[in-house]
């Protein structure tokens, strides 16, 4: 597989592509090496995803350039992701040692119960996000006492081949990490239907996602799911507009648009719609687009030239505005605003994953709510508002799995993450993603 930097186009390394044959076998190893890393004192496992951890700090520089050459990612998000990779590590070190059960009153004897690990544990990582969305369902699967078998995204395996070398580095057993590049239709599908697999984690397409449940339901298999999204920002009358503007670009167009958290649809309020529309406006054209290694750069180029043509396709009329992109090589598109005459629109109900952002009026908070949740995804959004009453309502009203008031924030390591409706299933991150990669076994024990 040719590893391409979107950027410049230039080929920066060639991967070998795993088969069927190697998911067979590393299965294998990962099934000899559960029996170790589960017996493992939990003490013991912490100090090595301490030690992981640890590396990765010392490698952050070089886990940024990996990032920067394959995805395309700015030096400020790669460096960004290549800390949140350390911090999630460290996070569910200080899980193993409190894998607690409980003592439940019966009668007639003693009740217990035990958190037990499910065994192996595939992860299929998106490109968008590479080694931040590979180490969300990693870290709390180890820390569990899983062993896990990686399968990246085709474009950009890179972060995830190294950070498996600092693993046992660090010194974690053999087999006990892997790390298994290769098409998704072959690699990732082996993987998803694997009898020795006992769980599979998929970040990606809704779509996708649906074939990764119909392969992972021939064996019962257990699926987190971290799916598509066309999330909402909402933004009323009575919120600081200034800053709803200002902060509305960056919500959208972070990595490009290559974001399922992206706030995608913008609803204002129609009093103060064409004021928010010239503000946004001045926002975009101050956006910098450019080379990703510059740092004042703020938006870089898309994944692909088959992904760039995906994006260009949704814009089919004049673009209420457009902000400026290099020109010449490497898979740029700019900053585009629309302002859809239709709510049918497919610009304002699909997921186009690129920098794309629809703009339209509604009335009153009932238009609001019943326009964010007129969508098949329920992952994220934003409500601007100064009034709390109204914030906690339609906080409450609008289905999504996760919300901000007067800010763009989605995703923090130690708070849960995921979706509603055909955006996933289960959650991500915080403390209660130990249970999605643990099994609870009932024990009584009857009086003498």
């Amino acid at each position: 597989m040719k590893i391409v930097n979107p950027a410049t186009e230039e080929v920066v390394a060639e991967v070998e592509a795993t088969e069927a044959a190697g998911v067979d076998e590393a299965v294998r190893l990962a099934r000899a090496a559960f029996a170790r890393w589960r017996e493992t004192a939990p003490g013991d496992r912490a100090a090595l995803l301490r030690r992981f951890a640890a590396l990765v700090d010392a490698h952050a520089d070089e886990l940024a350039s990996l990032e920067i050459v394959s995805a395309g990612h700015t030096v400020s998000t790669a460096r960004w992701e290549a800390g949140n990779v350390r911090d999630v590590l460290f996070y569910y070190s200080g899980a193993p040692e409190r894998q607690f059960g409980r003592q439940i009153p019966v009668p007639g004897g003693v009740d217990i119960t035990f958190q037990e690990p499910l065994g192996v544990v595939g992860v299929i990582a998106p490109w968008n996000y590479p080694m931040v969305i590979m180490m969300w369902g990693t870290a709390p699967a180890l820390a569990a006492g899983n062993t896990v078998i990686v399968k990246p995204a085709e474009q950009t395996p890179l972060t995830a081949l190294r950070l498996a070398e600092l693993a046992l580095e660090a010194g974690l057993p053999e087999g006990v990490l892997q790390v298994l590049p290769g098409e998704g239709e072959v690699a990732g599908a082996a993987l998803a239907g694997h009898p020795g697999v006992n769980k599979i984690v998929f970040t990606g397409s809704t779509e996708v996602g649906k074939q990764v449940m119909v392969k992972a339901a021939a064996t019962v298999k257990r699926v987190t799911l971290e799916l598509g999204g066309k999330s909402a920002n909402i933004v009323f009358a009575d919120a600081d507009v200034d800053r709803a503007a200002a902060s509305a670009p960056y919500a959208v167009f972070d990595n490009s648009g290559q974001d399922c958290c992206a706030r995608s649809r913008v609803l204002v309020q129609r009093s103060i719609y064409d004021e928010f529309l010239a503000k946004l406006g001045n926002a975009v054209n101050c956006l910098v687009v450019g080379d990703p290694l510059d740092e004042a750069t703020e938006m870089g180029p898309l994944i692909s030239a088959e992904h760039r043509d995906r994006v260009a396709s949704f814009v089919s009329t004049a673009p209420y505005m457009q902000g400026e992109c290099p020109a010449g090589r490497g898979f740029w598109f700019p900053p585009t605003v629309l302002t859809p005459a239709s709510l049918d629109d497919p610009a304002f109900t699909e997921e186009i994953f690129g920098p794309v952002v629809s703009v339209v009026p509604f009335g009153d908070e009932i238009e609001a709510v019943r326009i964010a949740n007129n969508t098949r995804y329920g992952l994220s959004g934003s409500i601007w508002t100064r009034d709390v009453g109204r914030a906690l309502r339609v906080a409450r009203a609008v289905e999504a799995g996760n919300l901000s008031v007067n800010s763009h924030s989605s995703v923090r390591y130690w708070t849960p993450f995921g979706g509603y409706k055909e955006s996933g299933l289960g959650r991500e991150l915080g403390p209660d993603a130990l249970a999605a990669f643990s099994e609870t076994k009932n024990v009584f024990l009857a009086d003498q």
